[in-house]
């Protein structure tokens, strides 16, 4: 369990002056699945931990972001890219602190049999991706297609979706989203 990712989102839910049961009833989430994650007792899919966020509402890049970041830097080495994931999915986004960014980019990758959760995800904007090794299976609203090396992805964020590797090696890709939603 991630007891990092339960102390921050406690921190932001009580500087927002929110209790509990207020950010279970703006999210949609269950008070008891709050409580396990602010406790480091229930590690939470990408797509639970969206939902959760939606209440404030912030993204993932904001919750996982340092806000103290240089806003004009241009180059970042691999080891720069901001964690915004956790468990089977890793997601490796370009920048900490997105406000008043255009795009975010995220360098994706999935465990054999790991994905987005069994709830989909909706945010504003478009968003795109490059599989670069290994099989992606993307459902967005009703269409759900395996994409391999190569394949990729363009759609609207509105529309629910999810991601999972139905393969038997890792898969990683390129994402982008505008503006940063996700």
């Amino acid at each position: 369990m991630d007891n990092d990712l339960g102390q921050r989102l406690k921190s932001i839910r009580v500087a927002h002056a929110l209790s509990q049961r207020q950010l279970a009833r703006q999210s949609g989430v269950a008070n008891a699945t709050i409580s396990q994650i602010e406790a480091g007792k229930l590690n939470p899919t990408v797509s639970m931990l969206k939902r959760v966020l939606d209440g404030f509402p912030i993204g993932l890049g904001e919750f996982f972001g340092d806000e103290f970041e240089v806003r004009d830097r241009i180059f970042f080495r691999a080891g720069d890219l901001t964690e915004i994931a956790d468990g089977g999915v890793s997601y490796r986004q370009l920048g900490a602190n997105l406000a008043n960014r255009a795009i975010q980019l995220i360098h994706e990758r999935y465990q054999p049999g790991s994905g987005t959760g069994q709830h989909a995800i909706t945010h504003d904007g478009e968003e795109c991706g490059i599989v670069l090794s290994g099989r992606l299976e993307v459902t967005v609203g009703e269409q759900s297609e395996v994409l391999q090396k190569g394949d990729a992805y363009y759609f609207k964020s509105s529309r629910p979706h999810q991601f999972r590797n139905p393969g038997n090696e890792p898969c990683e890709l390129i994402s982008a989203c505008t503006p940063p939603t996700f």
